[in-house]
């Protein structure tokens, strides 16, 4: 029997979807091992965070109340003392830049080993079985590890946690060395082009290189308009400059899982689908009936977005 600690996600007081997700990838581990799924919450309004997160699956909450935003010191400390006071046999963050920037020195620290960026959890015959993507997600790898590990999870491959819970909400009095703490938020600044963040957006209106040129993307703004959803693109649309890099889907850009991503004028490379996979519905415009974008599309439409796109502001103006 083999417990399972994960460990949640906020910033700016609010928690990230990945703190749901990891519930579920969570449970799914513990299952396989037959023991229980321990969730950690550190830092911010910890007790309110405890209460959105005790979903179905958890079976245990502990609240580490120091300081109100992410700090690498204090997750490090923190987690380390649980995983001593709890004994999980395996410890799960998210691939988030927080979840990157703690996760290996948790690893150091408690001399395990990690993988990172894991898009799949299995435990074969007391064997953990990581499956990760390599080279622009083209391949598929597989680690296999013995014993205790650090692993994060990559957003949007599992299904956030629903239902209500009934899980214990105990207070874990961590005892963080404040001398050991070197760093602290005295607040966020928001980087060039951060004027919307696609990954919190329920719509999302996506662009690729079929739109051609850059005068053309009024047209698709002008449809964004019409549904009030998002802008948004593939790579190649900025690296031309038209978009600004907040707005890229993919793997060197956001993951983003709207409720309705409309795909126009993009192929579906595999950097780009690792972004945009999650959304719960998809809708392809494009030329190419063979387009990777169409074999993942919930609804594909075969023809040119210039007589389309003003077919469809026409219809919902």
């Amino acid at each position: 029997m083999t417990d399972v600690l994960a460990v949640t996600d906020h910033r700016r007081g609010e928690l990230r979807d990945v703190s749901y997700e990891i519930i579920t990838a969570g449970r799914q581990l513990a299952d396989e091992t037959g023991g229980d799924l321990h969730l950690a919450v550190i830092s911010g309004t910890v007790d309110d965070f405890a209460q959105k997160c005790n979903r179905d699956g958890v079976d245990a909450i502990h609240t580490v109340s120091h300081g109100e935003e992410f700090n690498h010191d204090v997750y490090t400390q923190a987690i380390t003392q649980l995983y001593d006071e709890l004994a999980p046999q395996y410890v799960l963050t998210p691939n988030s830049v927080n979840g990157l920037d703690y996760a290996p020195a948790v690893a150091n620290e408690l001399d395990l080993p990690i993988v990172t960026d894991t898009i799949d959890l299995d435990n074969d015959d007391e064997t953990l079985v990581a499956t990760r993507e390599m080279y622009g997600g083209k391949v598929e790898t597989t680690n296999r590890l013995e014993g205790d590990a650090v692993i994060t999870i990559r957003g949007a491959e599992w299904a956030a946690a629903e239902g209500t819970g009934d899980a214990a909400i105990e207070t874990f009095d961590a005892a963080i060395d404040e001398d050991a703490v070197g760093s602290t938020v005295t607040g966020f600044e928001e980087v060039a082009g951060g004027d919307v963040d696609i990954s919190e957006a329920d719509m999302l209106v996506s662009i690729g290189r079929g739109i051609e040129e850059e005068e053309n993307l009024d047209l698709i703004r002008d449809l964004a308009d019409a549904l009030d959803a998002t802008l948004s693109s593939s790579r190649p649309i900025v690296d031309n400059g038209w978009l600004p890099k907040n707005r890229q889907v993919g793997q060197s850009g956001k993951v983003v899982t709207p409720d309705v991503y409309i795909a126009i004028g993009i192929s579906g490379a595999v950097q780009h689908v690792a972004g945009m996979k999650g959304s719960d519905t998809i809708v392809a415009i494009n030329t190419d009936p063979n387009a990777p974008i169409m074999d993942i599309a919930d609804y594909a439409i075969v023809d040119d977005l210039f007589d389309v796109v003003p077919e469809l502001i026409d219809e919902f103006q």
